[in-house]
């Protein structure tokens, strides 16, 4: 087995090496015949091992920068003549460069916002658990509510957490703490007595109010049953959400993520209004007041189609330099640890669970024919193998419809895959939006919710779906898993559960350039950014991370590195 991972590491980086040698020689001819010109560059990095996400030029040693745009690439003598005064020289030292990383999931504002609270993510017993509780209650004003985010019950052995584990530390003040899925709550019993939430309460479509054996709630409310809660939670001010984006910008900066791609404050049950209101008065604001620190590309609620469509015709997909508009998102089902998502079979541990359908699929077909015929990208949460069946069946609907176009449609997740959907994912050009750390959550979760078989079959598919000519694109989650492109790239090409020396499922690693183009270009392609961002390429924004490797061998060898400085539109934004 170490044999097989020197092997992989070994052939990663002698292809780097051989696309080094053939390809820059040529690019450095097209580079001197294109920059004959009197253009003068604001900065010049040189001395650098530069992988630029370009298939036509993919490495170089030298870039220079003008207007916050890449002006060109080659050796340092190809850039000679764009020196003059005032241009500024960054010397490498032979250091690795990479574009700016694109994250193309995140929930950037709650993710901000989540830092100023009760950080559950990493807590890995009930008494842990309870000491973090208290902890956070302490000092606390009677009536304040106390919010927190990010438990996962699987690190302390399943058992789901209820409201009797905390009733008697915080009888003053009610509580929310949202799972690190994001689709399952716990709140004690003095917040579901303020919201009404008794043993009569029905459960609302698409959700789940957890009970007793008599009847009375745990405390736990999954999916659209958070809803219940919702109205009774503070409401955050907009000088709250603003100061958490800037709080969020700094942290993806600090990890090299130059762009996200964010779904904002949504899930089932939340009014879907909350995005626009985020929209306006907390981007636009920061757009219009040099507030911005990365560049953001915005998913709405499906449901708000029409107000979307509006704004596409008035301004087009580029609303500004900092500023993108993606399209909209649905929900087909629910995820695998909170046994919501939605399968062909049932749950191991719920042998009549097979999951829920929280999606009604003759609105969805409405609604994404009319986002297709408006230009508008569609983009859906699918988890289980059921539930992306539907959704991709759904969008060969659309195309037979419609006709075929360049439509980039996207699932979000596709952790879960029955046999042949790695190859619908390609024959149809549906983005498959996965995130490489959900697999050191959820691989120990999907064996005991569905069996060492079916787990081994069908989850997290990543060389599949790049064999079968999926467009790959790999997030976070964030604020559910770290902001960490490096962690990412690290766990997609060695698959190391905690605790386990072997990959799990090896065959599905992926390679180098692979990990990093799919937080790259293929990153940028998947969101219609890639005229702009997602490769350091002539025209582009100059937005690109010096990591700490001294060679592109030995980032290889490893797959290992930090964030140094991170640059957009060529000025040092980190650190």
């Amino acid at each position: 087995m170490e044999f097989g991972r020197n092997f992989f590491i070994f052939i990663s980086a002698m292809a780097a090496a051989i696309l080094a040698i053939v390809f820059l020689p040529a690019f450095n001819t097209i580079l001197r015949s294109s920059m004959k010109s009197s253009r003068v560059a604001d900065l010049v990095v040189m001395n650098a091992t530069i992988y630029t996400s370009d298939p036509y030029f993919p490495f170089a040693q030298a870039m220079a920068i003008r207007g916050g745009r890449i002006l060109g690439l080659g050796n340092f003598s190809s850039l000679q003549d764009l020196i003059g005064h005032g241009t500024q020289e960054l010397n490498l030292n032979g250091k690795v460069v990479v574009p700016g990383f694109i994250d193309s999931h995140v929930h950037l504002i709650v993710g901000g916002l989540q830092m100023e609270r009760v950080d559950l993510l990493d807590v890995k017993s009930q008494d842990e658990f309870v000491r973090t509780v208290k902890e956070a209650v302490r000092g606390k004003d009677k009536g304040s509510w106390v919010l927190g985010f990010g438990w996962n019950s699987e690190l302390w052995g399943g058992d789901l957490p209820a409201a009797s584990w905390i009733d008697d530390i915080t009888p003053n003040n009610p509580v929310w703490f949202l799972k690190m899925d994001g689709h399952m709550a716990l709140a004690n019993t003095l917040a579901l007595k303020i919201a009404g939430v008794t043993n009569y309460t029905e459960d609302p479509i698409g959700g789940t109010v957890m009970r007793t054996t008599g009847g009375e709630p745990t405390g736990l409310l999954v999916d659209s049953a958070m809803k219940l809660l919702l109205p009774w939670l503070p409401k955050d001010s907009i000088d709250d959400k603003r100061d958490a984006l800037v709080r969020a910008s700094k942290l993806a900066l600090m990890n090299g993520v130059t762009t996200v791609v964010d779904f904002g404050t949504y899930f089932p049950g939340a009014p879907p209004e909350l995005l626009w209101e985020e929209f306006s008065d907390v981007f636009q604001w920061a757009d219009s007041n040099g507030k911005m620190l990365i560049r953001v590309c915005l998913f709405f609620p499906m449901q708000t189609l029409a107000r979307l469509a509006d704004l596409f015709q008035a301004t087009g997909r580029v609303f500004s330099q900092w500023i993108y508009l993606g399209g909209v998102k649905a929900f087909a089902d629910g995820y695998v640890a909170s046994n919501s998502a939605l399968f062909y079979e049932p749950y191991m541990d719920e042998p009549h669970n097979y999951g829920l359908q929280v999606i009604d699929l003759d609105w969805f077909h409405n609604m994404s024919m009319e986002s297709d015929k408006s230009g508008i990208q569609v983009a859906v949460h699918a988890m289980g193998d059921k539930a992306n069946d539907l959704i991709l069946n759904a969008y060969d609907l659309v195309e037979s419809s419609n006709g075929k176009r360049d439509r980039r449609f996207r699932i979000e997740h596709a952790q879960h895959l029955a046999p042949g959907a790695t190859t619908c994912f390609g024959q149809q050009g549906v983005i498959a939006s996965v995130q490489p750390e959900h697999l050191l959550y959820n691989a120990d979760i999907a064996t005991k919710k569905l069996g060492e078989d079916r787990a081994q079959r069908g989850s997290f598919l990543f060389q599949s779906l790049l064999s079968g000519n999926a467009h790959l694109t790999f997030g976070s989650d964030w604020p559910l898993a770290h902001i960490n492109p490096l962690k990412g790239i690290n766990i997609a090409m060695k698959r190391i559960l905690p605790g386990l020396e072997d990959a799990w499922i090896p065959s599905e690693r992926v390679l180098l350039n692979d990990a990093l183009n799919a937080y790259t270009i293929s990153a940028a392609y998947s969101s219609f950014l890639d005229n702009e961002l997602g490769s350091l390429s002539p025209g582009k924004f100059a937005d690109f991370v010096v990591l700490s490797a001294d060679s592109w061998e030995t980032f290889a060898e490893e797959v290992s590195a930090s964030v140094l400085e991170t640059y957009v539109g060529g000025v040092r934004a980190y650190p």
